[in-house]
């Protein structure tokens, strides 16, 4: 989905360009409040991977490939406005080391991979949180259901974007029936990738689980045994 220089005209590049600043300018005063010294790594190792999972692609259907985009995955973890700064640095640093999307087109990328994904699969997520029972099998579950949907939804505002100031001959239908075709199974593969990954880390060190964090019951002390002494202990 990385969109190359000169895909979108000059003005609505600026705009998406105008948006992303903002959104990034919104995440860096919320990620305040959701790093600290023992959050703060998990976020660099985030950003690592799906630096490194957007490197590799998985075939889709005739030919086309897809990749990891990131979003709702790293909200999930470290939080959705570290999860928008993650994506976007990833987004950078690949436009700037390896011509993967265009600099011109940083806005409009920023704007689809890591704003729309993060704001429709982690809102998703949450609102099915409060449905679902209170447990990991849920958790893992509905982190799926946010990737598959945030997918096809970056792909949605890419299409929007195009509709606005696409600089090719092809019809905004063609395109739009081709992206959020494709992207539906791509939301798949990411679905897959998502799960596993909020599970793994939830069986280890829930704790760390940014969006699971309603999950963790405090550390209480049990009542004074025999010998006088207080055990701690989870409630």
């Amino acid at each position: 989905m990385h969109v190359p220089d000169g895909f979108i005209n000059a003005p609505v590049s600026i705009a998406a360009g105008a948006v992303a600043v903002a959104g990034v300018g919104v995440a860096l005063r919320g990620a305040r409040r959701e790093l600290d010294d023992r959050t703060a790594p998990l976020a660099g190792l985030t950003a690592a991977f799906v630096f490194a999972a957007q490197m590799l692609n998985f075939p889709v259907a005739s030919g086309t490939s897809g990749h990891l985009l990131g979003g709702t995955l790293a909200a999930i973890l470290v939080g959705p406005y570290t999860g928008v700064l993650c994506v976007s640095v990833v987004l950078l640093m690949q436009g700037l080391l390896f011509a993967d999307g265009g600099l011109t087109a940083l806005g409009v990328n920023i704007t689809t991979m890591a704003l729309a994904t993060v704001l429709v699969g982690y809102g998703l997520f949450r609102v099915l949180l409060r449905v679902l029972p209170k447990t990991r099998g849920a958790v893992a579950g509905a982190s799926f259901a946010a990737a598959v949907v945030s997918v096809p939804a970056a792909a949605v505002a890419f299409t929007l974007i195009y509709a606005a100031g696409g600089t090719t001959d092809v019809s905004v239908g063609k395109v739009a029936a081709a992206m959020i075709g494709v992207h539906v199974l791509i939301g798949i593969g990411e679905a897959l990738i998502t799960a596993v990954t909020v599970s793994s880390v939830l069986a280890v060190r829930p704790d760390l689980v940014y969006g699971a964090r309603d999950m963790i019951k405090p550390l209480q002390l049990r009542p004074a045994g025999a010998d006088g002494s207080a055990e701690p202990s989870r409630a």
